[in-house]
């Protein structure tokens, strides 16, 4: 692949609903440059952007491929992003680092969850939007109904058609450019006069382009009123700066088909035209004194160097690739740069230019450029490459908490030894991703954005040499009590020899929120205050085992009042089990309850569908905070028990149709209903009974 710089280069986010054709459409994208001589099925495992054996194998997106085109001496580097919501952070590092946002949205279905993300985030980051309604060769397509959809979806944004479409269904067959007037057949590399039953639907869609243009320049408005037209130059160049710049909410519309490979030129000339070349992109970056501050345009390869790591994937017999876009400044093969976050030096021997999976080397990338580098010791997705006497860094995104979690168990003991090494590669590589050791339930959870991103990152633990199995995660309720009340325990034993003595009597007070606190209170010297660390210790033996259900005990204040000691028989040992089994005893009578931990959780739903989600929520015991409305979609925020949301992405998907999403993060904790509890007991009591 020749060198390009950067007003030749332009970068764009493909993003939508999973199913809307993005990766059927970058195919035609692909074959349209003469790079893959036969355009791929997704259905037929050999699309260029699905190339990882997982996504073959489910037959969908799973990760952010680079697709780079190079068309009419520019380079167009495609990120072809995941469209299922288990994947928001591959969808939006796609965006943060594209310089706009394509987003495709199917011809039959209109504008659907995955739709709404992506133009979520790409508002989030001041991204320029432009449309392509995709798909227009499937029954029941309609151009008009879909561009509907997209205006009482985000009514603040003009929908401004470029194209129109000639025909649909199975007669979708080309376009019409409303700038030139001319029809475009097939994939649209020659014109043609329009079909005359289409002159004047194309005239008013004609008019509504220009106006469109005029409003984004103060002299073409001008020119507009007084004249009632503008050329073909200036309507270009006025939906150029309408294009490029956000804050204007022009979204251009396009129409293709991926599959048949119609209306897929245009489109590719539009991307050079509506995308604005990295050099005027502004970027956030924290200075080496911790402040946020702008790199304002133009970008070169003379500005400070900024570089941002977006991906980073692990193979087992390639190593690490590190996904990375330039911001500023240029990068070489073989040089040595600083990574700024972890404050080391990193020499970037294995430059490379990703087309899926097939890597080209390179020499040199230029500021705006995306690359690849292999085998890094140190960085992972986030770190950014600055030099080490200016180590700026660019700033991150704000990832979503995880909604779903398994507990995993290693299958053999080699996959215990390298387990947490892995699954440690895979959460730095994949921001939404995570695992820890929880102590409260005492398994290994691992949690991400749903039940694909999750089994998703077993499959790669897998192919990364650890076999894992899982299971479902216990909730991490908590112990406590609800009065006060008092007991001693004594602990005797005499076997011939030396025994053992100890009598501890204990006094346990609700402490809500304060923890658990010791005290003691002896008077008089009842046992001697040597005594008094083996009190606690024994107490504290029992603090994370629990003493009704196997649960931590927390809130607790426990304070020893008496006791009798033994001057020989005495000891460490005898005190710190007097001290355990007067902890069990009193707090069995001292009301003990459980806790559950409570989420606040927002559901986005469509607005018919508010209903069924407010009565199901009411059989999880949740309690609803407020409902509102945005556009087509109410959003519903409640309180709900986490053992009740465990798997709600599942339910919640089968209720809408994979219409709705939803966010948790944790609230409090909150008494257990007493039927609940008991069922509770009842099963850890079974469980130590079978144990024993």
């Amino acid at each position: 692949m020749k060198e390009y710089v950067t007003d030749k280069l332009r970068n764009v986010a493909l993003v939508g609903h999973q199913g809307a054709g993005k990766t059927t459409l970058v195919e035609a994208l692909l074959y349209n440059t003469g790079a893959i001589n036969r355009i791929g099925r997704v259905e037929e495992k050999n699309t260029v952007s699905d190339w990882d054996e997982d996504e073959k194998e489910r037959g969908l997106s799973l990760s952010t491929s680079l697709i780079p085109l190079e068309f009419e001496d520019h380079k167009i580097n495609i990120l072809d992003a995941p469209g299922m919501t288990d994947f928001q952070g591959e969808i939006k590092n796609a965006i943060r680092v594209a310089d706009s946002v394509i987003v495709v949205v199917d011809a039959v279905s209109g504008v659907e969850v995955g739709t709404e993300l992506a133009w979520e985030y790409a508002q989030v980051y001041q991204q320029p939007i432009i449309v392509t309604i995709n798909k227009m060769d499937r029954e029941n397509a309609d151009f008009n109904r879909t561009l509907d959809s997209l205006k009482q979806s985000f009514p603040d944004y003009k929908f401004i058609p470029v194209m129109l479409p000639i025909g649909a269904e199975s007669n979708f067959k080309g376009v019409i450019n409303l700038l030139t007037m001319k029809a475009y057949y097939d994939a649209g590399k020659d014109r043609s006069e329009m079909p005359a039953d289409m002159k004047d639907e194309a005239e008013a869609a004609r008019t509504v382009l220009v106006e469109a243009a005029a409003e984004a320049d103060d002299a073409f408005i001008e020119k507009y009123f007084s004249e009632g037209t503008l050329t073909n130059e200036e309507i270009r160049d006025g939906m150029r700066k309408a294009a490029r710049d956000a804050y204007l909410k022009t979204v251009p519309v396009f129409v293709t088909s991926g599959a048949k490979n119609v209306g897929t030129i245009p489109l590719m000339e539009a991307l050079i035209v509506y995308v604005g070349p990295p050099s005027q992109r502004r970027v956030t970056v924290i200075t080496p004194s911790g402040e946020r501050e702008f790199l304002t345009a133009p970008q070169s390869d003379d500005g400070p160097l900024a570089t941002y790591v977006f991906k980073t994937t692990n193979d087992r017999f390639v190593g690490t690739l590190n996904y990375f876009r330039i911001f500023s400044g240029n990068v070489h093969s073989g040089q040595t740069y600083y990574n700024s976050v972890r404050g080391v030096e990193e020499k970037l021997n294995s430059l490379l230019v990703l087309r899926g999976k097939e890597q080209m080397p390179v020499t040199v990338l230029h500021a705006g450029d995306i690359g690849v580098v292999a085998k890094l010791n140190n960085t992972k997705t986030g770190d950014s490459f600055a030099t080490k006497s200016n180590p700026l860094q660019v700033t991150k995104p704000d990832f979503p908490d995880p909604l779903y979690a398994v507990a995993v168990l290693p299958r053999t003991q080699a996959d215990s030894t390298k387990m947490g090494t892995v699954l440690t590669n895979l959460a730095q590589a994949d921001p939404t991703l995570r695992w820890r050791q929880d102590p409260d339930v005492k398994q290994t959870i691992v949690e991400g954005m749903g039940e694909a991103h999750v089994n998703l990152a077993i499959s790669r633990a897998h192919h990364l040499g650890v076999g894992m199995d899982i299971e479902m995660p216990r909730v991490p309720y908590k112990e406590t009590i609800t009065r006060q009340h008092s007991d001693f325990h004594r602990h005797k034993k005499q076997s011939g020899g030396a025994g053992q003595f100890g009598e501890v009597h204990l006094r346990l007070e609700p402490n809500p929120g304060g923890g658990f606190v010791f005290e003691t209170k002896i008077v008089g010297g009842s046992i001697s205050s040597n005594f008094f660390p083996s009190i606690e210790k024994g107490i504290n033996s029992v603090l994370s085992e629990g003493v009704v259900a196997g649960y931590p005990v927390v809130d607790v204040k426990a304070v020893v009042f008496d006791g009798k000691m033994h001057p020989v028989d005495s000891k460490d040992i005898a005190f710190q089990i007097a001290g355990r089994e007067a902890f069990k005893k009193v707090f069995a009578e001292a009301g003990p309850m459980l806790m559950e931990p409570v989420m606040d959780v927002k559901i986005t739903v469509p607005e018919s569908m508010m209903g069924d989600i407010v009565s199901d929520l009411n059989t999880r015991r949740g309690r609803v905070q407020g409902m509102d409305t945005q556009g087509l979609r109410s959003i519903v925020s409640a309180q709900v028990p986490y053992s009740e949301m465990m798997r709600y992405g599942n339910d919640l998907r089968s209720m809408t149709g994979a219409r709705g999403i939803y966010t948790m993060t944790f609230s409090h904790y909150d008494t257990v209903p007493a039927h609940l509890a008991q069922v509770i007991i009842a099963a850890h009591k079974k469980t130590e009974v079978e144990e024993d």
